[in-house]
């Protein structure tokens, strides 16, 4: 069966038989083989063409497997090498391991066997093309801004996020905790004709009502008992650009009447003042409720919910676009990396992490990246220990038992039960700081307290 991706590959090894059918083999698949029978006539073929794969034998005439392997990397970098050998030593292949080998077979296999080993190379240069080919797309975005996303689903919110960035429309963007909802919100902004002028946001949750009216509008001096000048509000912060108000689903009912008059009118009058502000903004909006049941409720002003959702976009949890998880690796360990330092996941760690729901979304897969990183220590690679170090109950291939409801709990019991004991260890970790506790987690002052309190959790 042919791969649609063919590779340029390089096969050493004294053995014909191998070299024949083993050759044939990767042809038929569609791959451009060259073979050779010694170690110095691979080095030398190293030398005259770039390969994207060698699969060496370690024992051959001349120069042998890790000679060839440390001169293919040296050669280019992004060459992958698999080692075949029928002398197999533990430190052999940790050797070739550390020195960058993708994987480490011994004498005798099956061709499949390489075949199989081939395919996730493939999957894995795919991705890496996919990611730069996104880049592109979105090239004035950097660092943390960027969207990172290739699946259907994401793919859906991007033609959203071209075609309304180049509005001046109101946006509601709805979705779970940790989706990246502000990195929408400034991926809007920088694609649109405000991107020269500031985006402000704003945390509508993290403040108190009393605060947030001065936070949002100003103050006048002698506003309040702590107001000794005059002082500029985010709406007026950002003139001319976009103000992105987050958790909008928090504000409470008397502010949500003053924000709607600021938006409807596009003027703001400051604490304790008089005079009416002319403000020219955009407003992107973000909510992890449905702002629909809250109207009904009456938590929410219907009127607001309309000037907000001109256009919706709706963000997808990360347990719905699981293709995009080894794209989001690769751009976590490349933002917290050094440029002379690669990290990656074994096939075998990434399965484990496609398979895992993700219940605190991108957030959480960021931070455990950044968590297997420090601990990685010498190693290329990040531990599964590590990426998974706060889901211990989470077991590989979980998904494929069926469920007995008299031994399991809920998906969702395990990820609260799982969430309370990692907050508790943070708390304990920062000697009780809710601030400290707050910015590790990637949570609001105000999403801790109300987690500790529903979790009973005292400090």
């Amino acid at each position: 069966m042919k791969s649609q991706y063919s590779l340029k590959i390089l096969l050493a090894d004294d053995e014909k038989t191998i070299r024949i059918t083993l050759g044939d083999d990767l042809r038929a698949a569609g791959h451009d083989v060259t073979d050779v029978g010694r170690g110095d006539d691979a080095l030398e073929a190293l030398s005259e063409r770039i390969f994207d794969l060698v699969i060496t034998d370690i024992r051959m005439p001349g120069a042998d497997g890790h000679q060839i392997l440390k001169k293919a990397k040296e050669v280019r970098a992004d060459t992958e090498v698999i080692v075949i050998t029928g002398f197999g030593t533990i430190e052999s292949a940790v050797d070739a391991m550390r020195a960058g080998a993708f994987n480490y077979i011994l004498k005798p296999f099956l061709n499949s066997d390489i075949i199989l080993s081939i395919e996730k190379i493939i999957r894995l240069k795919s991705l890496k093309e996919d990611n730069r080919r996104l880049k592109e797309q979105l090239g004035k975005l950097e660092g943390k801004e960027a969207v990172i996303g290739t699946s259907r689903e994401m793919q859906k919110v991007l033609k959203t996020v071209r075609d309304v960035a180049r509005s001046t429309a109101s946006v509601l963007i709805v979705g779970e905790s940790g989706t990246g909802k502000e990195v929408i919100a400034r991926t809007i902004h920088l694609n649109s004709e405000r991107r020269e002028n500031e985006f402000v946001a704003v945390s509508c949750g993290a403040l108190p009502e009393s605060l947030l009216e001065a936070e949002l509008f100003g103050h006048e001096k002698g506003a309040f008992t702590d107001a000794h000048k005059a002082r500029k509000g985010r709406f007026e912060l950002a003139a001319g650009g976009t103000i992105f108000l987050d958790d909008i689903d928090d504000m409470q009912l008397p502010m949500q009447v003053r924000l709607l008059r600021a938006i409807q009118e596009r003027e703001i009058v400051r604490v304790g003042g008089e005079r009416t502000i002319k403000v020219d903004i955009r407003v992107i909006s973000a909510t992890k409720r449905d702002l629909r049941e809250l109207m009904l409720t009456g938590k929410f002003r219907e009127d607001l919910f309309y000037r907000l959702n001109v256009v919706p976009v709706h963000l997808p949890p990360l347990r719905n676009r699981k293709d995009d998880i080894p794209l989001l690796i690769n751009h976590f360990t490349s933002l917290f990396t050094a440029a002379n330092r690669a990290y990656e996941v074994k096939p075998a760690v990434m399965d484990t992490l496609m398979s895992y729901p993700w219940p605190g979304n991108v957030r959480e897969l960021e931070n455990a990246v950044e968590r297997a990183i420090v601990l990685a220590g010498e190693s290329r690679f990040l531990k599964k220990e590590h990426l998974l170090g706060i889901a211990e109950r989470f077991k590989e291939g979980s998904e494929a038992t069926p469920l007995d409801k008299q031994r399991f709990k809920t998906l969702k019991e395990v990820a609260l039960e799982a969430e309370r004991k990692y907050i508790k260890e943070v708390l304990s970790a920062t000697g009780g700081r809710r601030a400290r506790t707050a910015t590790i987690l990637g949570i609001s002052r105000k999403n801790l307290w109300e987690k500790l309190k529903d979790y009973g959790i005292e400090d």
